[in-house]
């Protein structure tokens, strides 16, 4: 009896259970490989023709048919199938009802295990440049942001307890330079994406008289999958790419918390515009940053698309299993979900407002020139530990005494170490501290402008 997929049919005896096909079917999500798929096969029929594999008439009619497929499918008039399974399927019984025999001459010399790992390989290039040039957009509204702010003075925090001043702008570029990093992982990765399996048939490779350096040239891939068993069943380039969305939506999620906690009216610190926020369905004094809680939330989602990739592939004995249509829908909701964010948070950084008075407030707070005052007094002579030990004893008098170390009486501070004299005043306000820090990577507003110069120029 014959099934109505018939690609194989003379094989079996009986059809496909219908609960079968929908349980074993990609089409329904695989269907954006469609215009990867076109572009593969344009590339493979224009070998198997420069090999005199198929005919010129062949090519030609190829040619016809994909260019008709792929405006049926933009135009949203092309019909799925689920009996034809996925993607591949679909288009290839299309062009054959097209052309004829010329579409059935395409599959020459390549397995869909092939064909479909190029698929994806195209479509994920394709979605890292996009990514790339998303994370620049991010990279860019930071440092807009951070251009305005380099004397906006905040505490900064370890423990989430007040350590030592800062420049709001040096915050924010410790961001960029997450992004940088980001960005940097994606391009490496890219390499090894950008290698073509085509050619590698089902597992072994193929008995035709291929040229798969011509096939990677005309689809722009830098080198080939050496073994055709590794090729075919190789998932690490999709791994490692959601291992790298993993690391962005990470360094947006600890990005959101401190958005979250800056907004807070105990906090105060900024305030994020109302496009990006929600009310309260019974408080009316709300504004919940929802945007930033969902980046915390969908982050968790892409470290299980990372578990789930890795788990896929632990246990596979080489070459294809049908265990490895699995990969799709995780890494494209992957793409999916990073696209989305990364263009939600530009917008939302560039409508950021900055309330820099919270800011300083928050930064007399909590004693954060303790630091400056010891090493003011190492300065004059003190071994560090003695001037530590003199600085705790001079922070727990200002707690006594209800006030800031720069509150402190001249006198009364040569109590805790004879070294201290006038000029001590000068180390222990904000701009004083921020200002001494002036080195590569440090806070002081001209470091932190020359950072910014140096981001822009790269």
């Amino acid at each position: 009896m014959a099934q109505d997929n018939n690609t194989w049919s003379g094989r079996f005896s009986e059809p496909v259970a219908e609960l079968v096909k929908r349980y074993t079917a990609s089409v329904d999500f695989d269907r954006r490989l469609a215009p990867y798929d076109i572009k593969g096969s344009l590339a493979h029929a224009e070998m198997l023709a420069a090999c005199g594999i198929i005919s010129p008439d062949d090519l030609a009619d190829i040619r016809r048919g994909l260019a008709q497929i792929e405006s049926e499918i933009a135009s949203g008039d092309f019909e799925w199938s689920l009996d034809l399974e996925d993607v591949h399927l679909n288009i290839e019984k299309r062009l054959t009802h097209l052309v004829g025999d010329a579409g059935k001459r395409l599959h020459t010399g390549r397995s869909r295990n092939d064909q479909v790992a190029t698929d994806v390989r195209l479509y994920l290039r394709a979605a890292m440049d996009d990514l790339l040039s998303l994370i620049r957009a991010l990279q860019s509204a930071i440092l807009d942001l951070a251009e305005k702010h380099t004397h906006t003075i905040m505490p900064g925090f370890t423990h989430l307890q007040v350590a030592q001043p800062i420049s709001f702008a040096h915050h924010l570029m410790a961001y960029h330079e997450m992004m940088s990093r980001d960005a940097e992982r994606l391009r490496d990765a890219r390499r090894r994406v950008n290698r073509l399996p085509l050619g590698s048939a089902a597992l072994a490779g193929t008995s035709y008289p291929i040229d798969r350096r011509m096939v990677a040239d005309l689809l722009g891939f830098e080198g080939l999958c050496e073994n055709s068993l590794d090729a075919v069943s190789d998932r690490d380039f999709a791994i490692e790419f959601t291992s790298a969305a993993a690391l962005i939506m990470t360094h947006l999620s600890r990005f959101s918390e401190e958005l979250i906690l800056w907004m807070s009216p105990m906090v105060g610190f900024i305030d994020i515009a109302d496009r990006f926020c929600t009310g309260s369905s019974i408080m009316p004094q709300k504004k919940n940053p929802d945007v930033p809680e969902l980046v915390r939330g969908k982050t968790g989602r892409i470290h299980g698309h990372l578990v789930s990739l890795l788990t896929l592939m632990k246990g596979q004995p080489l070459a294809y299993n049908k265990d490895n249509q699995e990969d799709k829908e995780p890494l494209f909701d992957t793409v999916d979900t990073l696209t989305q964010t990364l263009r939600i948070y530009a917008d939302m950084i560039a409508g950021i407002r900055v309330k820099p008075d919270a800011m300083r407030r928050a930064a007399l707070q909590g004693y954060a020139t303790a630091t400056d005052l010891a090493d003011y007094l190492v300065k004059k002579g003190l071994p560090f530990r003695d001037a530590h030990e003199a600085v705790a004893l001079a922070v727990r008098h200002a707690e006594q005494k209800g006030c800031d170390l720069s509150g402190i009486g001249l006198s009364e501070l040569r109590e805790f170490s004879s070294l201290i004299e006038e000029d001590v005043y000068g180390v222990l306000t904000l701009e004083g501290s921020l200002a001494s820090r002036n080195h590569i990577g440090g806070t002081a507003p001209e470091q932190v402008a020359a950072a910014i110069a140096r981001a822009r120029r790269t």
